[in-house]
């Protein structure tokens, strides 16, 4: 019996009390049938090939025009189509599996689809006659400086993806898990930002979808080998005369994991650290208008992971910003440029 039959054939491994309940023995589909939705080298190749580049050119497309227009329903319709999450579960399934080919088949897959879309936002930027609006509207801003709600998100994200992909039951929930995780639009942003010549927000971009790839995996491990998909591997190699451990994968995989969770955490690290910064220099802020009648500091955001945007209202002219950026740089360590955005006109309470 070759490999492949046996993992065919083999029996469900048994499972803890936990996993059992999230994934019933009676809905639980067999290894052959989720690796035959995962891999995209295995059964109709061609098809599962011409599916997969065809949605993502189009989600592509669809991403980065809902990015450049600023359109919320047009980038969810993006994240509808965006077949990512395949060959990124494929490779969790691989790690658990031992499957070292599918591993790198999975990482090839993806590396092209986030080449071929940041290649289609570089390229529509070219193409924009102003870009300056479009690096600073909400679709561009809100995927340039990824936090820990991004993170809790994402492995929540990945595990539902996982769960219902492990049960035959659950597929109606596919597209909200789709529309969940962010993969597509984040590399058009990257792709527009380095178009616009921002360098820096491509590099947050690019940072949010690599915390999500790398909670996908994380999440669809832990699920796959709860679900008992690890032993039935290592039971069908052992039938077929093979090694009942195979430990190239995993190694492969977690070097992977480490390789994109190092920036990760680096970036969750900062983003708290940003969150105390912005209140110092909300604080400043309001120090720095204290003699100003009239004026309120509006809100404080950072413009990407490097400049800070103070948001003022106020009747009348506000004082030098260069006394603000003075105290700024006593505050923060790398010196951010401090941009004074002010609305004229008083706060009106209700």
């Amino acid at each position: 019996m070759s490999a492949a039959d046996a993992l065919a054939t083999a029996p469900a491994a048994p499972r803890g009390r936990f996993l059992s309940a999230v994934v019933p023995a009676a809905q639980r589909r067999d290894l052959a049938e989720l690796t035959d939705r995962l891999d995209l080298t295995s059964g109709e190749v061609g098809a599962k090939r011409s599916a997969f580049w065809a949605m993502l050119v189009l989600s592509g497309i669809i991403a980065v025009s809902g990015v450049v227009t600023d359109s919320t329903a047009t980038v969810i319709g993006a994240m509808i189509i965006a077949p990512l999450s395949t060959p990124i579960l494929g490779f969790g399934l691989g790690i658990v599996t031992g499957r070292g080919r599918l591993v790198g088949r999975s990482a090839l897959y993806v590396l092209g689809g986030l080449a071929l879309v940041v290649a289609i936002g570089w390229l529509v930027a070219l193409v924009l006659p102003e870009t300056s609006q479009v690096v600073s509207n909400s679709q561009v801003t809100g995927r340039t400086s990824p936090g820990v709600g991004d993170l809790v998100a994402a492995f929540a994200t990945g595990f539902a993806g996982s769960i219902a992909l492990a049960r035959r039951d659950l597929g109606d929930v596919l597209p909200g898990i789709a529309i969940a995780i962010s993969l597509v639009p984040p590399l058009g942003v990257v792709g527009v930002c380095l178009g616009a010549g921002e360098p820096a927000l491509a590099a947050g971009a690019l940072l949010l979808f690599g915390s999500n790839v790398v909670a996908l995996v994380v999440a669809s491990t832990v699920v796959f080998t709860g679900a008992g998909y690890a032993s039935d591997a290592a039971q069908a190699r052992q039938d077929a005369g093979g090694r009942r451990r195979p430990r190239r994968a995993v190694l492969v995989g977690a070097l992977a994991v480490v390789v994109v969770a190092l920036p990760m955490a680096a970036n969750t690290a900062q983003s708290v650290l940003a969150d105390v910064w912005a209140g110092q220099v909300r604080a400043a802020a309001e120090a720095w208008l204290a003699d100003t009648p009239g004026a309120d500091v509006e809100d404080v955001t950072w413009q990407g992971t490097t400049d800070v945007v103070v948001e003022v209202r106020g009747p009348g002219d506000v004082p030098d910003v260069a006394a603000l950026q003075s105290a700024v740089n006593e505050l923060v360590p790398w010196d951010p440029e401090v941009t004074v955005v002010h609305t004229v006109g008083e706060r009106v309470e209700g």
